[in-house]
């Protein structure tokens, strides 16, 4: 940390300690007009970058075992990374990894936590989320009961509710998720969508962009920024918003399905129908579980009005009911 004359910098660094070798490093350049305000906010952005690059470091140590080796940490690790990937094929895997590390460590409160998640998260591509959110709410009470002081637990815990359209209930729980860790990037990120759908949209959009402030180059809170993004712009009817941020989706996470089927959506809304019709085209493909009003109808997350205009872009492209 070095002072000249009315700016600051400062240098933070994360060093693997077995090998020396730099993992991260950043440099923080500000005016020196309150600096108990840039102490914060450095502290604040240096918390909220170091734990993805601590979980991708870990990764790629953990890379270096076969799998039938890795231990709970480990596997929670690897499953971290490929939750980030949003395909289906690496959530199965990350599904896979969260199995094993609930039965190496049972008590381990994160393999659960991590484990109704990405069983939630596979429905995205599968639309069988009815079928899954059983199990992903005994998983994520069972984290909960673990470590009621875990964030993860109570991010977790408000992803079920929130996918129950139980909207207020999550809420409170990623706000838990916050108090407990208010640098939790992914909880102000899931926040966004709970506050989207009880239409707080504008709100939403905030608590978003907070979250990629804090950790912009985590793949992870991109997604989910991006969804709420495009999702409030939705909920608010800024079509052109919204089929912007759709884009942006497709441009940035291309096998992920909701960018696609946003953009189908809006586009036929707008009475654009070759738009509509090829973006439909590129979405079929990516979810063949979900191909049909009624299976979009419970897998997508909106709700009221938001939903049923959802729906009826959906049909206008040609969708069929199911």
């Amino acid at each position: 940390m070095r002072r000249g004359g009315n700016r600051l910098r400062i240098t933070a660094q994360l060093v693997d300690a077995a090998t020396g070798n730099h993992v991260w490093a950043e440099r923080y350049d500000r005016e020196l007009a309150d600096i108990f305000a840039v102490q914060d906010e450095i502290t604040e952005r240096v918390v909220a970058t170091i734990e993805p690059e601590l979980y991708a470091a870990e990764h790629f140590r953990s890379q270096r075992k076969s799998p039938e080796r890795l231990d709970a940490w480990e596997c929670v690790i690897r499953a971290l990374s490929y939750l980030s990937q949003s395909t289906p094929t690496a959530i199965a895997e990350a599904e896979a990894l969260c199995w094993q590390a609930a039965a190496v460590a049972p008590n381990y409160a994160q393999a659960h936590s991590l484990l109704a998640w990405a069983l939630v998260r596979g429905a995205t591509w599968s639309g069988r989320i009815t079928e899954v959110l059983s199990r992903a709410t005994d998983e994520a009470q069972a984290a909960l009961r673990l470590d009621d002081w875990d964030p993860w637990a109570h991010l977790v815990k408000g992803l079920v509710l929130w996918r129950k359209h139980r909207n207020h209930e999550a809420e409170r729980a990623f706000k838990r998720a916050v108090e407990l860790n208010p640098n939790f990037a992914l909880a102000h990120a899931y926040l966004g969508n709970a506050l989207a759908d009880l239409e707080a949209n504008d709100e939403a959009i905030r608590s978003a962009e907070r979250a990629l402030r804090l950790t912009p180059n985590d793949r992870l809170v991109e997604l989910r920024v991006r969804i709420v993004t495009a999702a409030a712009h939705f909920g608010a009817s800024r079509y052109e918003e919204a089929k912007a941020a759709a884009r942006t989706i497709i441009e940035r996470f291309p096998e992920h399905p909701l960018g696609h089927l946003l953009l189908v959506a809006t586009a036929a809304l707008q009475g654009d129908m070759q738009t509509a019709a090829d973006a439909l085209a590129s979405a079929l493909p990516i979810t063949p579980g979900s191909n049909t009003l009624a299976r979009n109808r419970e897998n997508v997350h909106f709700v009221g009005e938001a939903m049923e205009r959802f729906i009826d872009g959906l049909r206008k492209a040609g969708m069929p009911e199911g």
